[in-house]
């Protein structure tokens, strides 16, 4: 499987600068990333807003070596919400955050991550908005759920993020599927031991339709996080089978995949998010939106051959 390959070279510094020197690399990496600052990713804000879709948008940039990075990060983020409230377009795109970037793998990093993105929230709240915790590789996560818990004391629309390849995610599921919770659904992209992950892909669809289950029964707002045609349709039947209107639901899918299918939905009244990255540390988020599915891959590929 090429998918646990990529991965790996998205923690390579020598495959970053093969990478980024590749002549045909910007080319593609602006299929996935619309820009590097937020001046670059306004019109892409007022042209999905203007279609009738909703935003998701994240900084992107995970190596956090110091404590003035990580507030670097949170800085960053104040000024897309600055920028946001402006335009008027808060009720329409909220944040999307990883802890990482906001120092949580840093001494007493728990805390700082708790302090660094708390100011975040309450100005995403100001605008009428709120942010979603992104799910990392699973060493984060308790640190990550204890962080959603605590901010949701003050703001209880804080989202979270759960993914389908870890076994834990069916009892993680469970808990978060309570009352005025926000809870993604992704399948996962960090390459994880056998020890806490499914391996095979036909098992993560099959654990993805047992969580999805479980969330649209629950009292939460599920947020289904998938490109798959065959797993849309499932989450347009688990939502019908208990009762939910096209609005006690969404769909979110990323910037620069299946743009078709984010316009139809939406055309059809669905709530339909884009998770929109920008930023200038864009290889990571780069390199699993390659591992995440071969057609990417592929089209990297083609277009270094056609046009490097």
């Amino acid at each position: 499987m090429l998918g646990p390959v990529i991965l790996a070279a998205s923690r390579s510094d020598k495959m970053r600068r093969l990478v980024s020197a590749a002549p045909v690399t910007k080319q593609v990496v602006d299929r996935f990333i619309p820009g590097e600052t937020v001046d670059a990713v306004v019109p892409i804000v007022q042209e999905a807003v203007a279609s009738g879709l909703e935003l998701t948008m994240d900084v992107v940039g995970e190596d956090i070596t110091t404590p003035e990075q990580a507030a670097a990060a949170r800085d960053a983020y104040l000024e897309l919400i600055d920028r946001l409230k402006v335009l008027g377009h808060g009720t329409k795109a909220e944040m999307s955050v990883k802890l990482s970037m906001f120092g949580q793998a840093l001494e007493e990093g728990h805390e700082l991550a708790l302090a660094n993105v708390r100011p975040v929230v309450e100005a995403a709240a100001a605008i009428g908005t709120t942010v979603t915790l992104d799910a990392e590789d699973h060493t984060t996560l308790d640190s990550m759920f204890a962080i959603h818990e605590e901010l949701r004391k003050d703001f209880p629309q804080t989202g979270c993020v759960i993914q389908s390849y870890l076994f834990r995610t069916e009892d993680d599921a469970r808990r978060l599927a309570a009352a005025g919770s926000r809870v993604r659904l992704v399948k996962g992209a960090y390459k994880e031991p056998a020890s806490v992950a499914y391996q095979d892909k036909a098992d993560i669809d099959k654990a993805y339709v047992r969580v999805l289950r479980i969330l649209m029964e629950g009292d939460g707002y599920p947020m289904v996080g998938s490109h798959d045609p065959r797993l849309v349709a499932i989450a347009q039947e688990l939502a019908h089978r208990a009762g939910r209107k096209l609005d006690d639901y969404e769909f979110q899918m990323l910037y620069g995949i299946r743009s078709d299918e984010h316009h139809r939905l939406a055309a059809e009244g669905h709530r339909m998010r884009v998770y929109t990255a920008y930023g200038t540390d864009w290889y990571g988020y780069f390199m699993r939106r390659l591992a995440e599915k071969p057609a990417n891959l592929l089209f990297f590929f083609r277009s270094m051959l056609t046009k490097g």
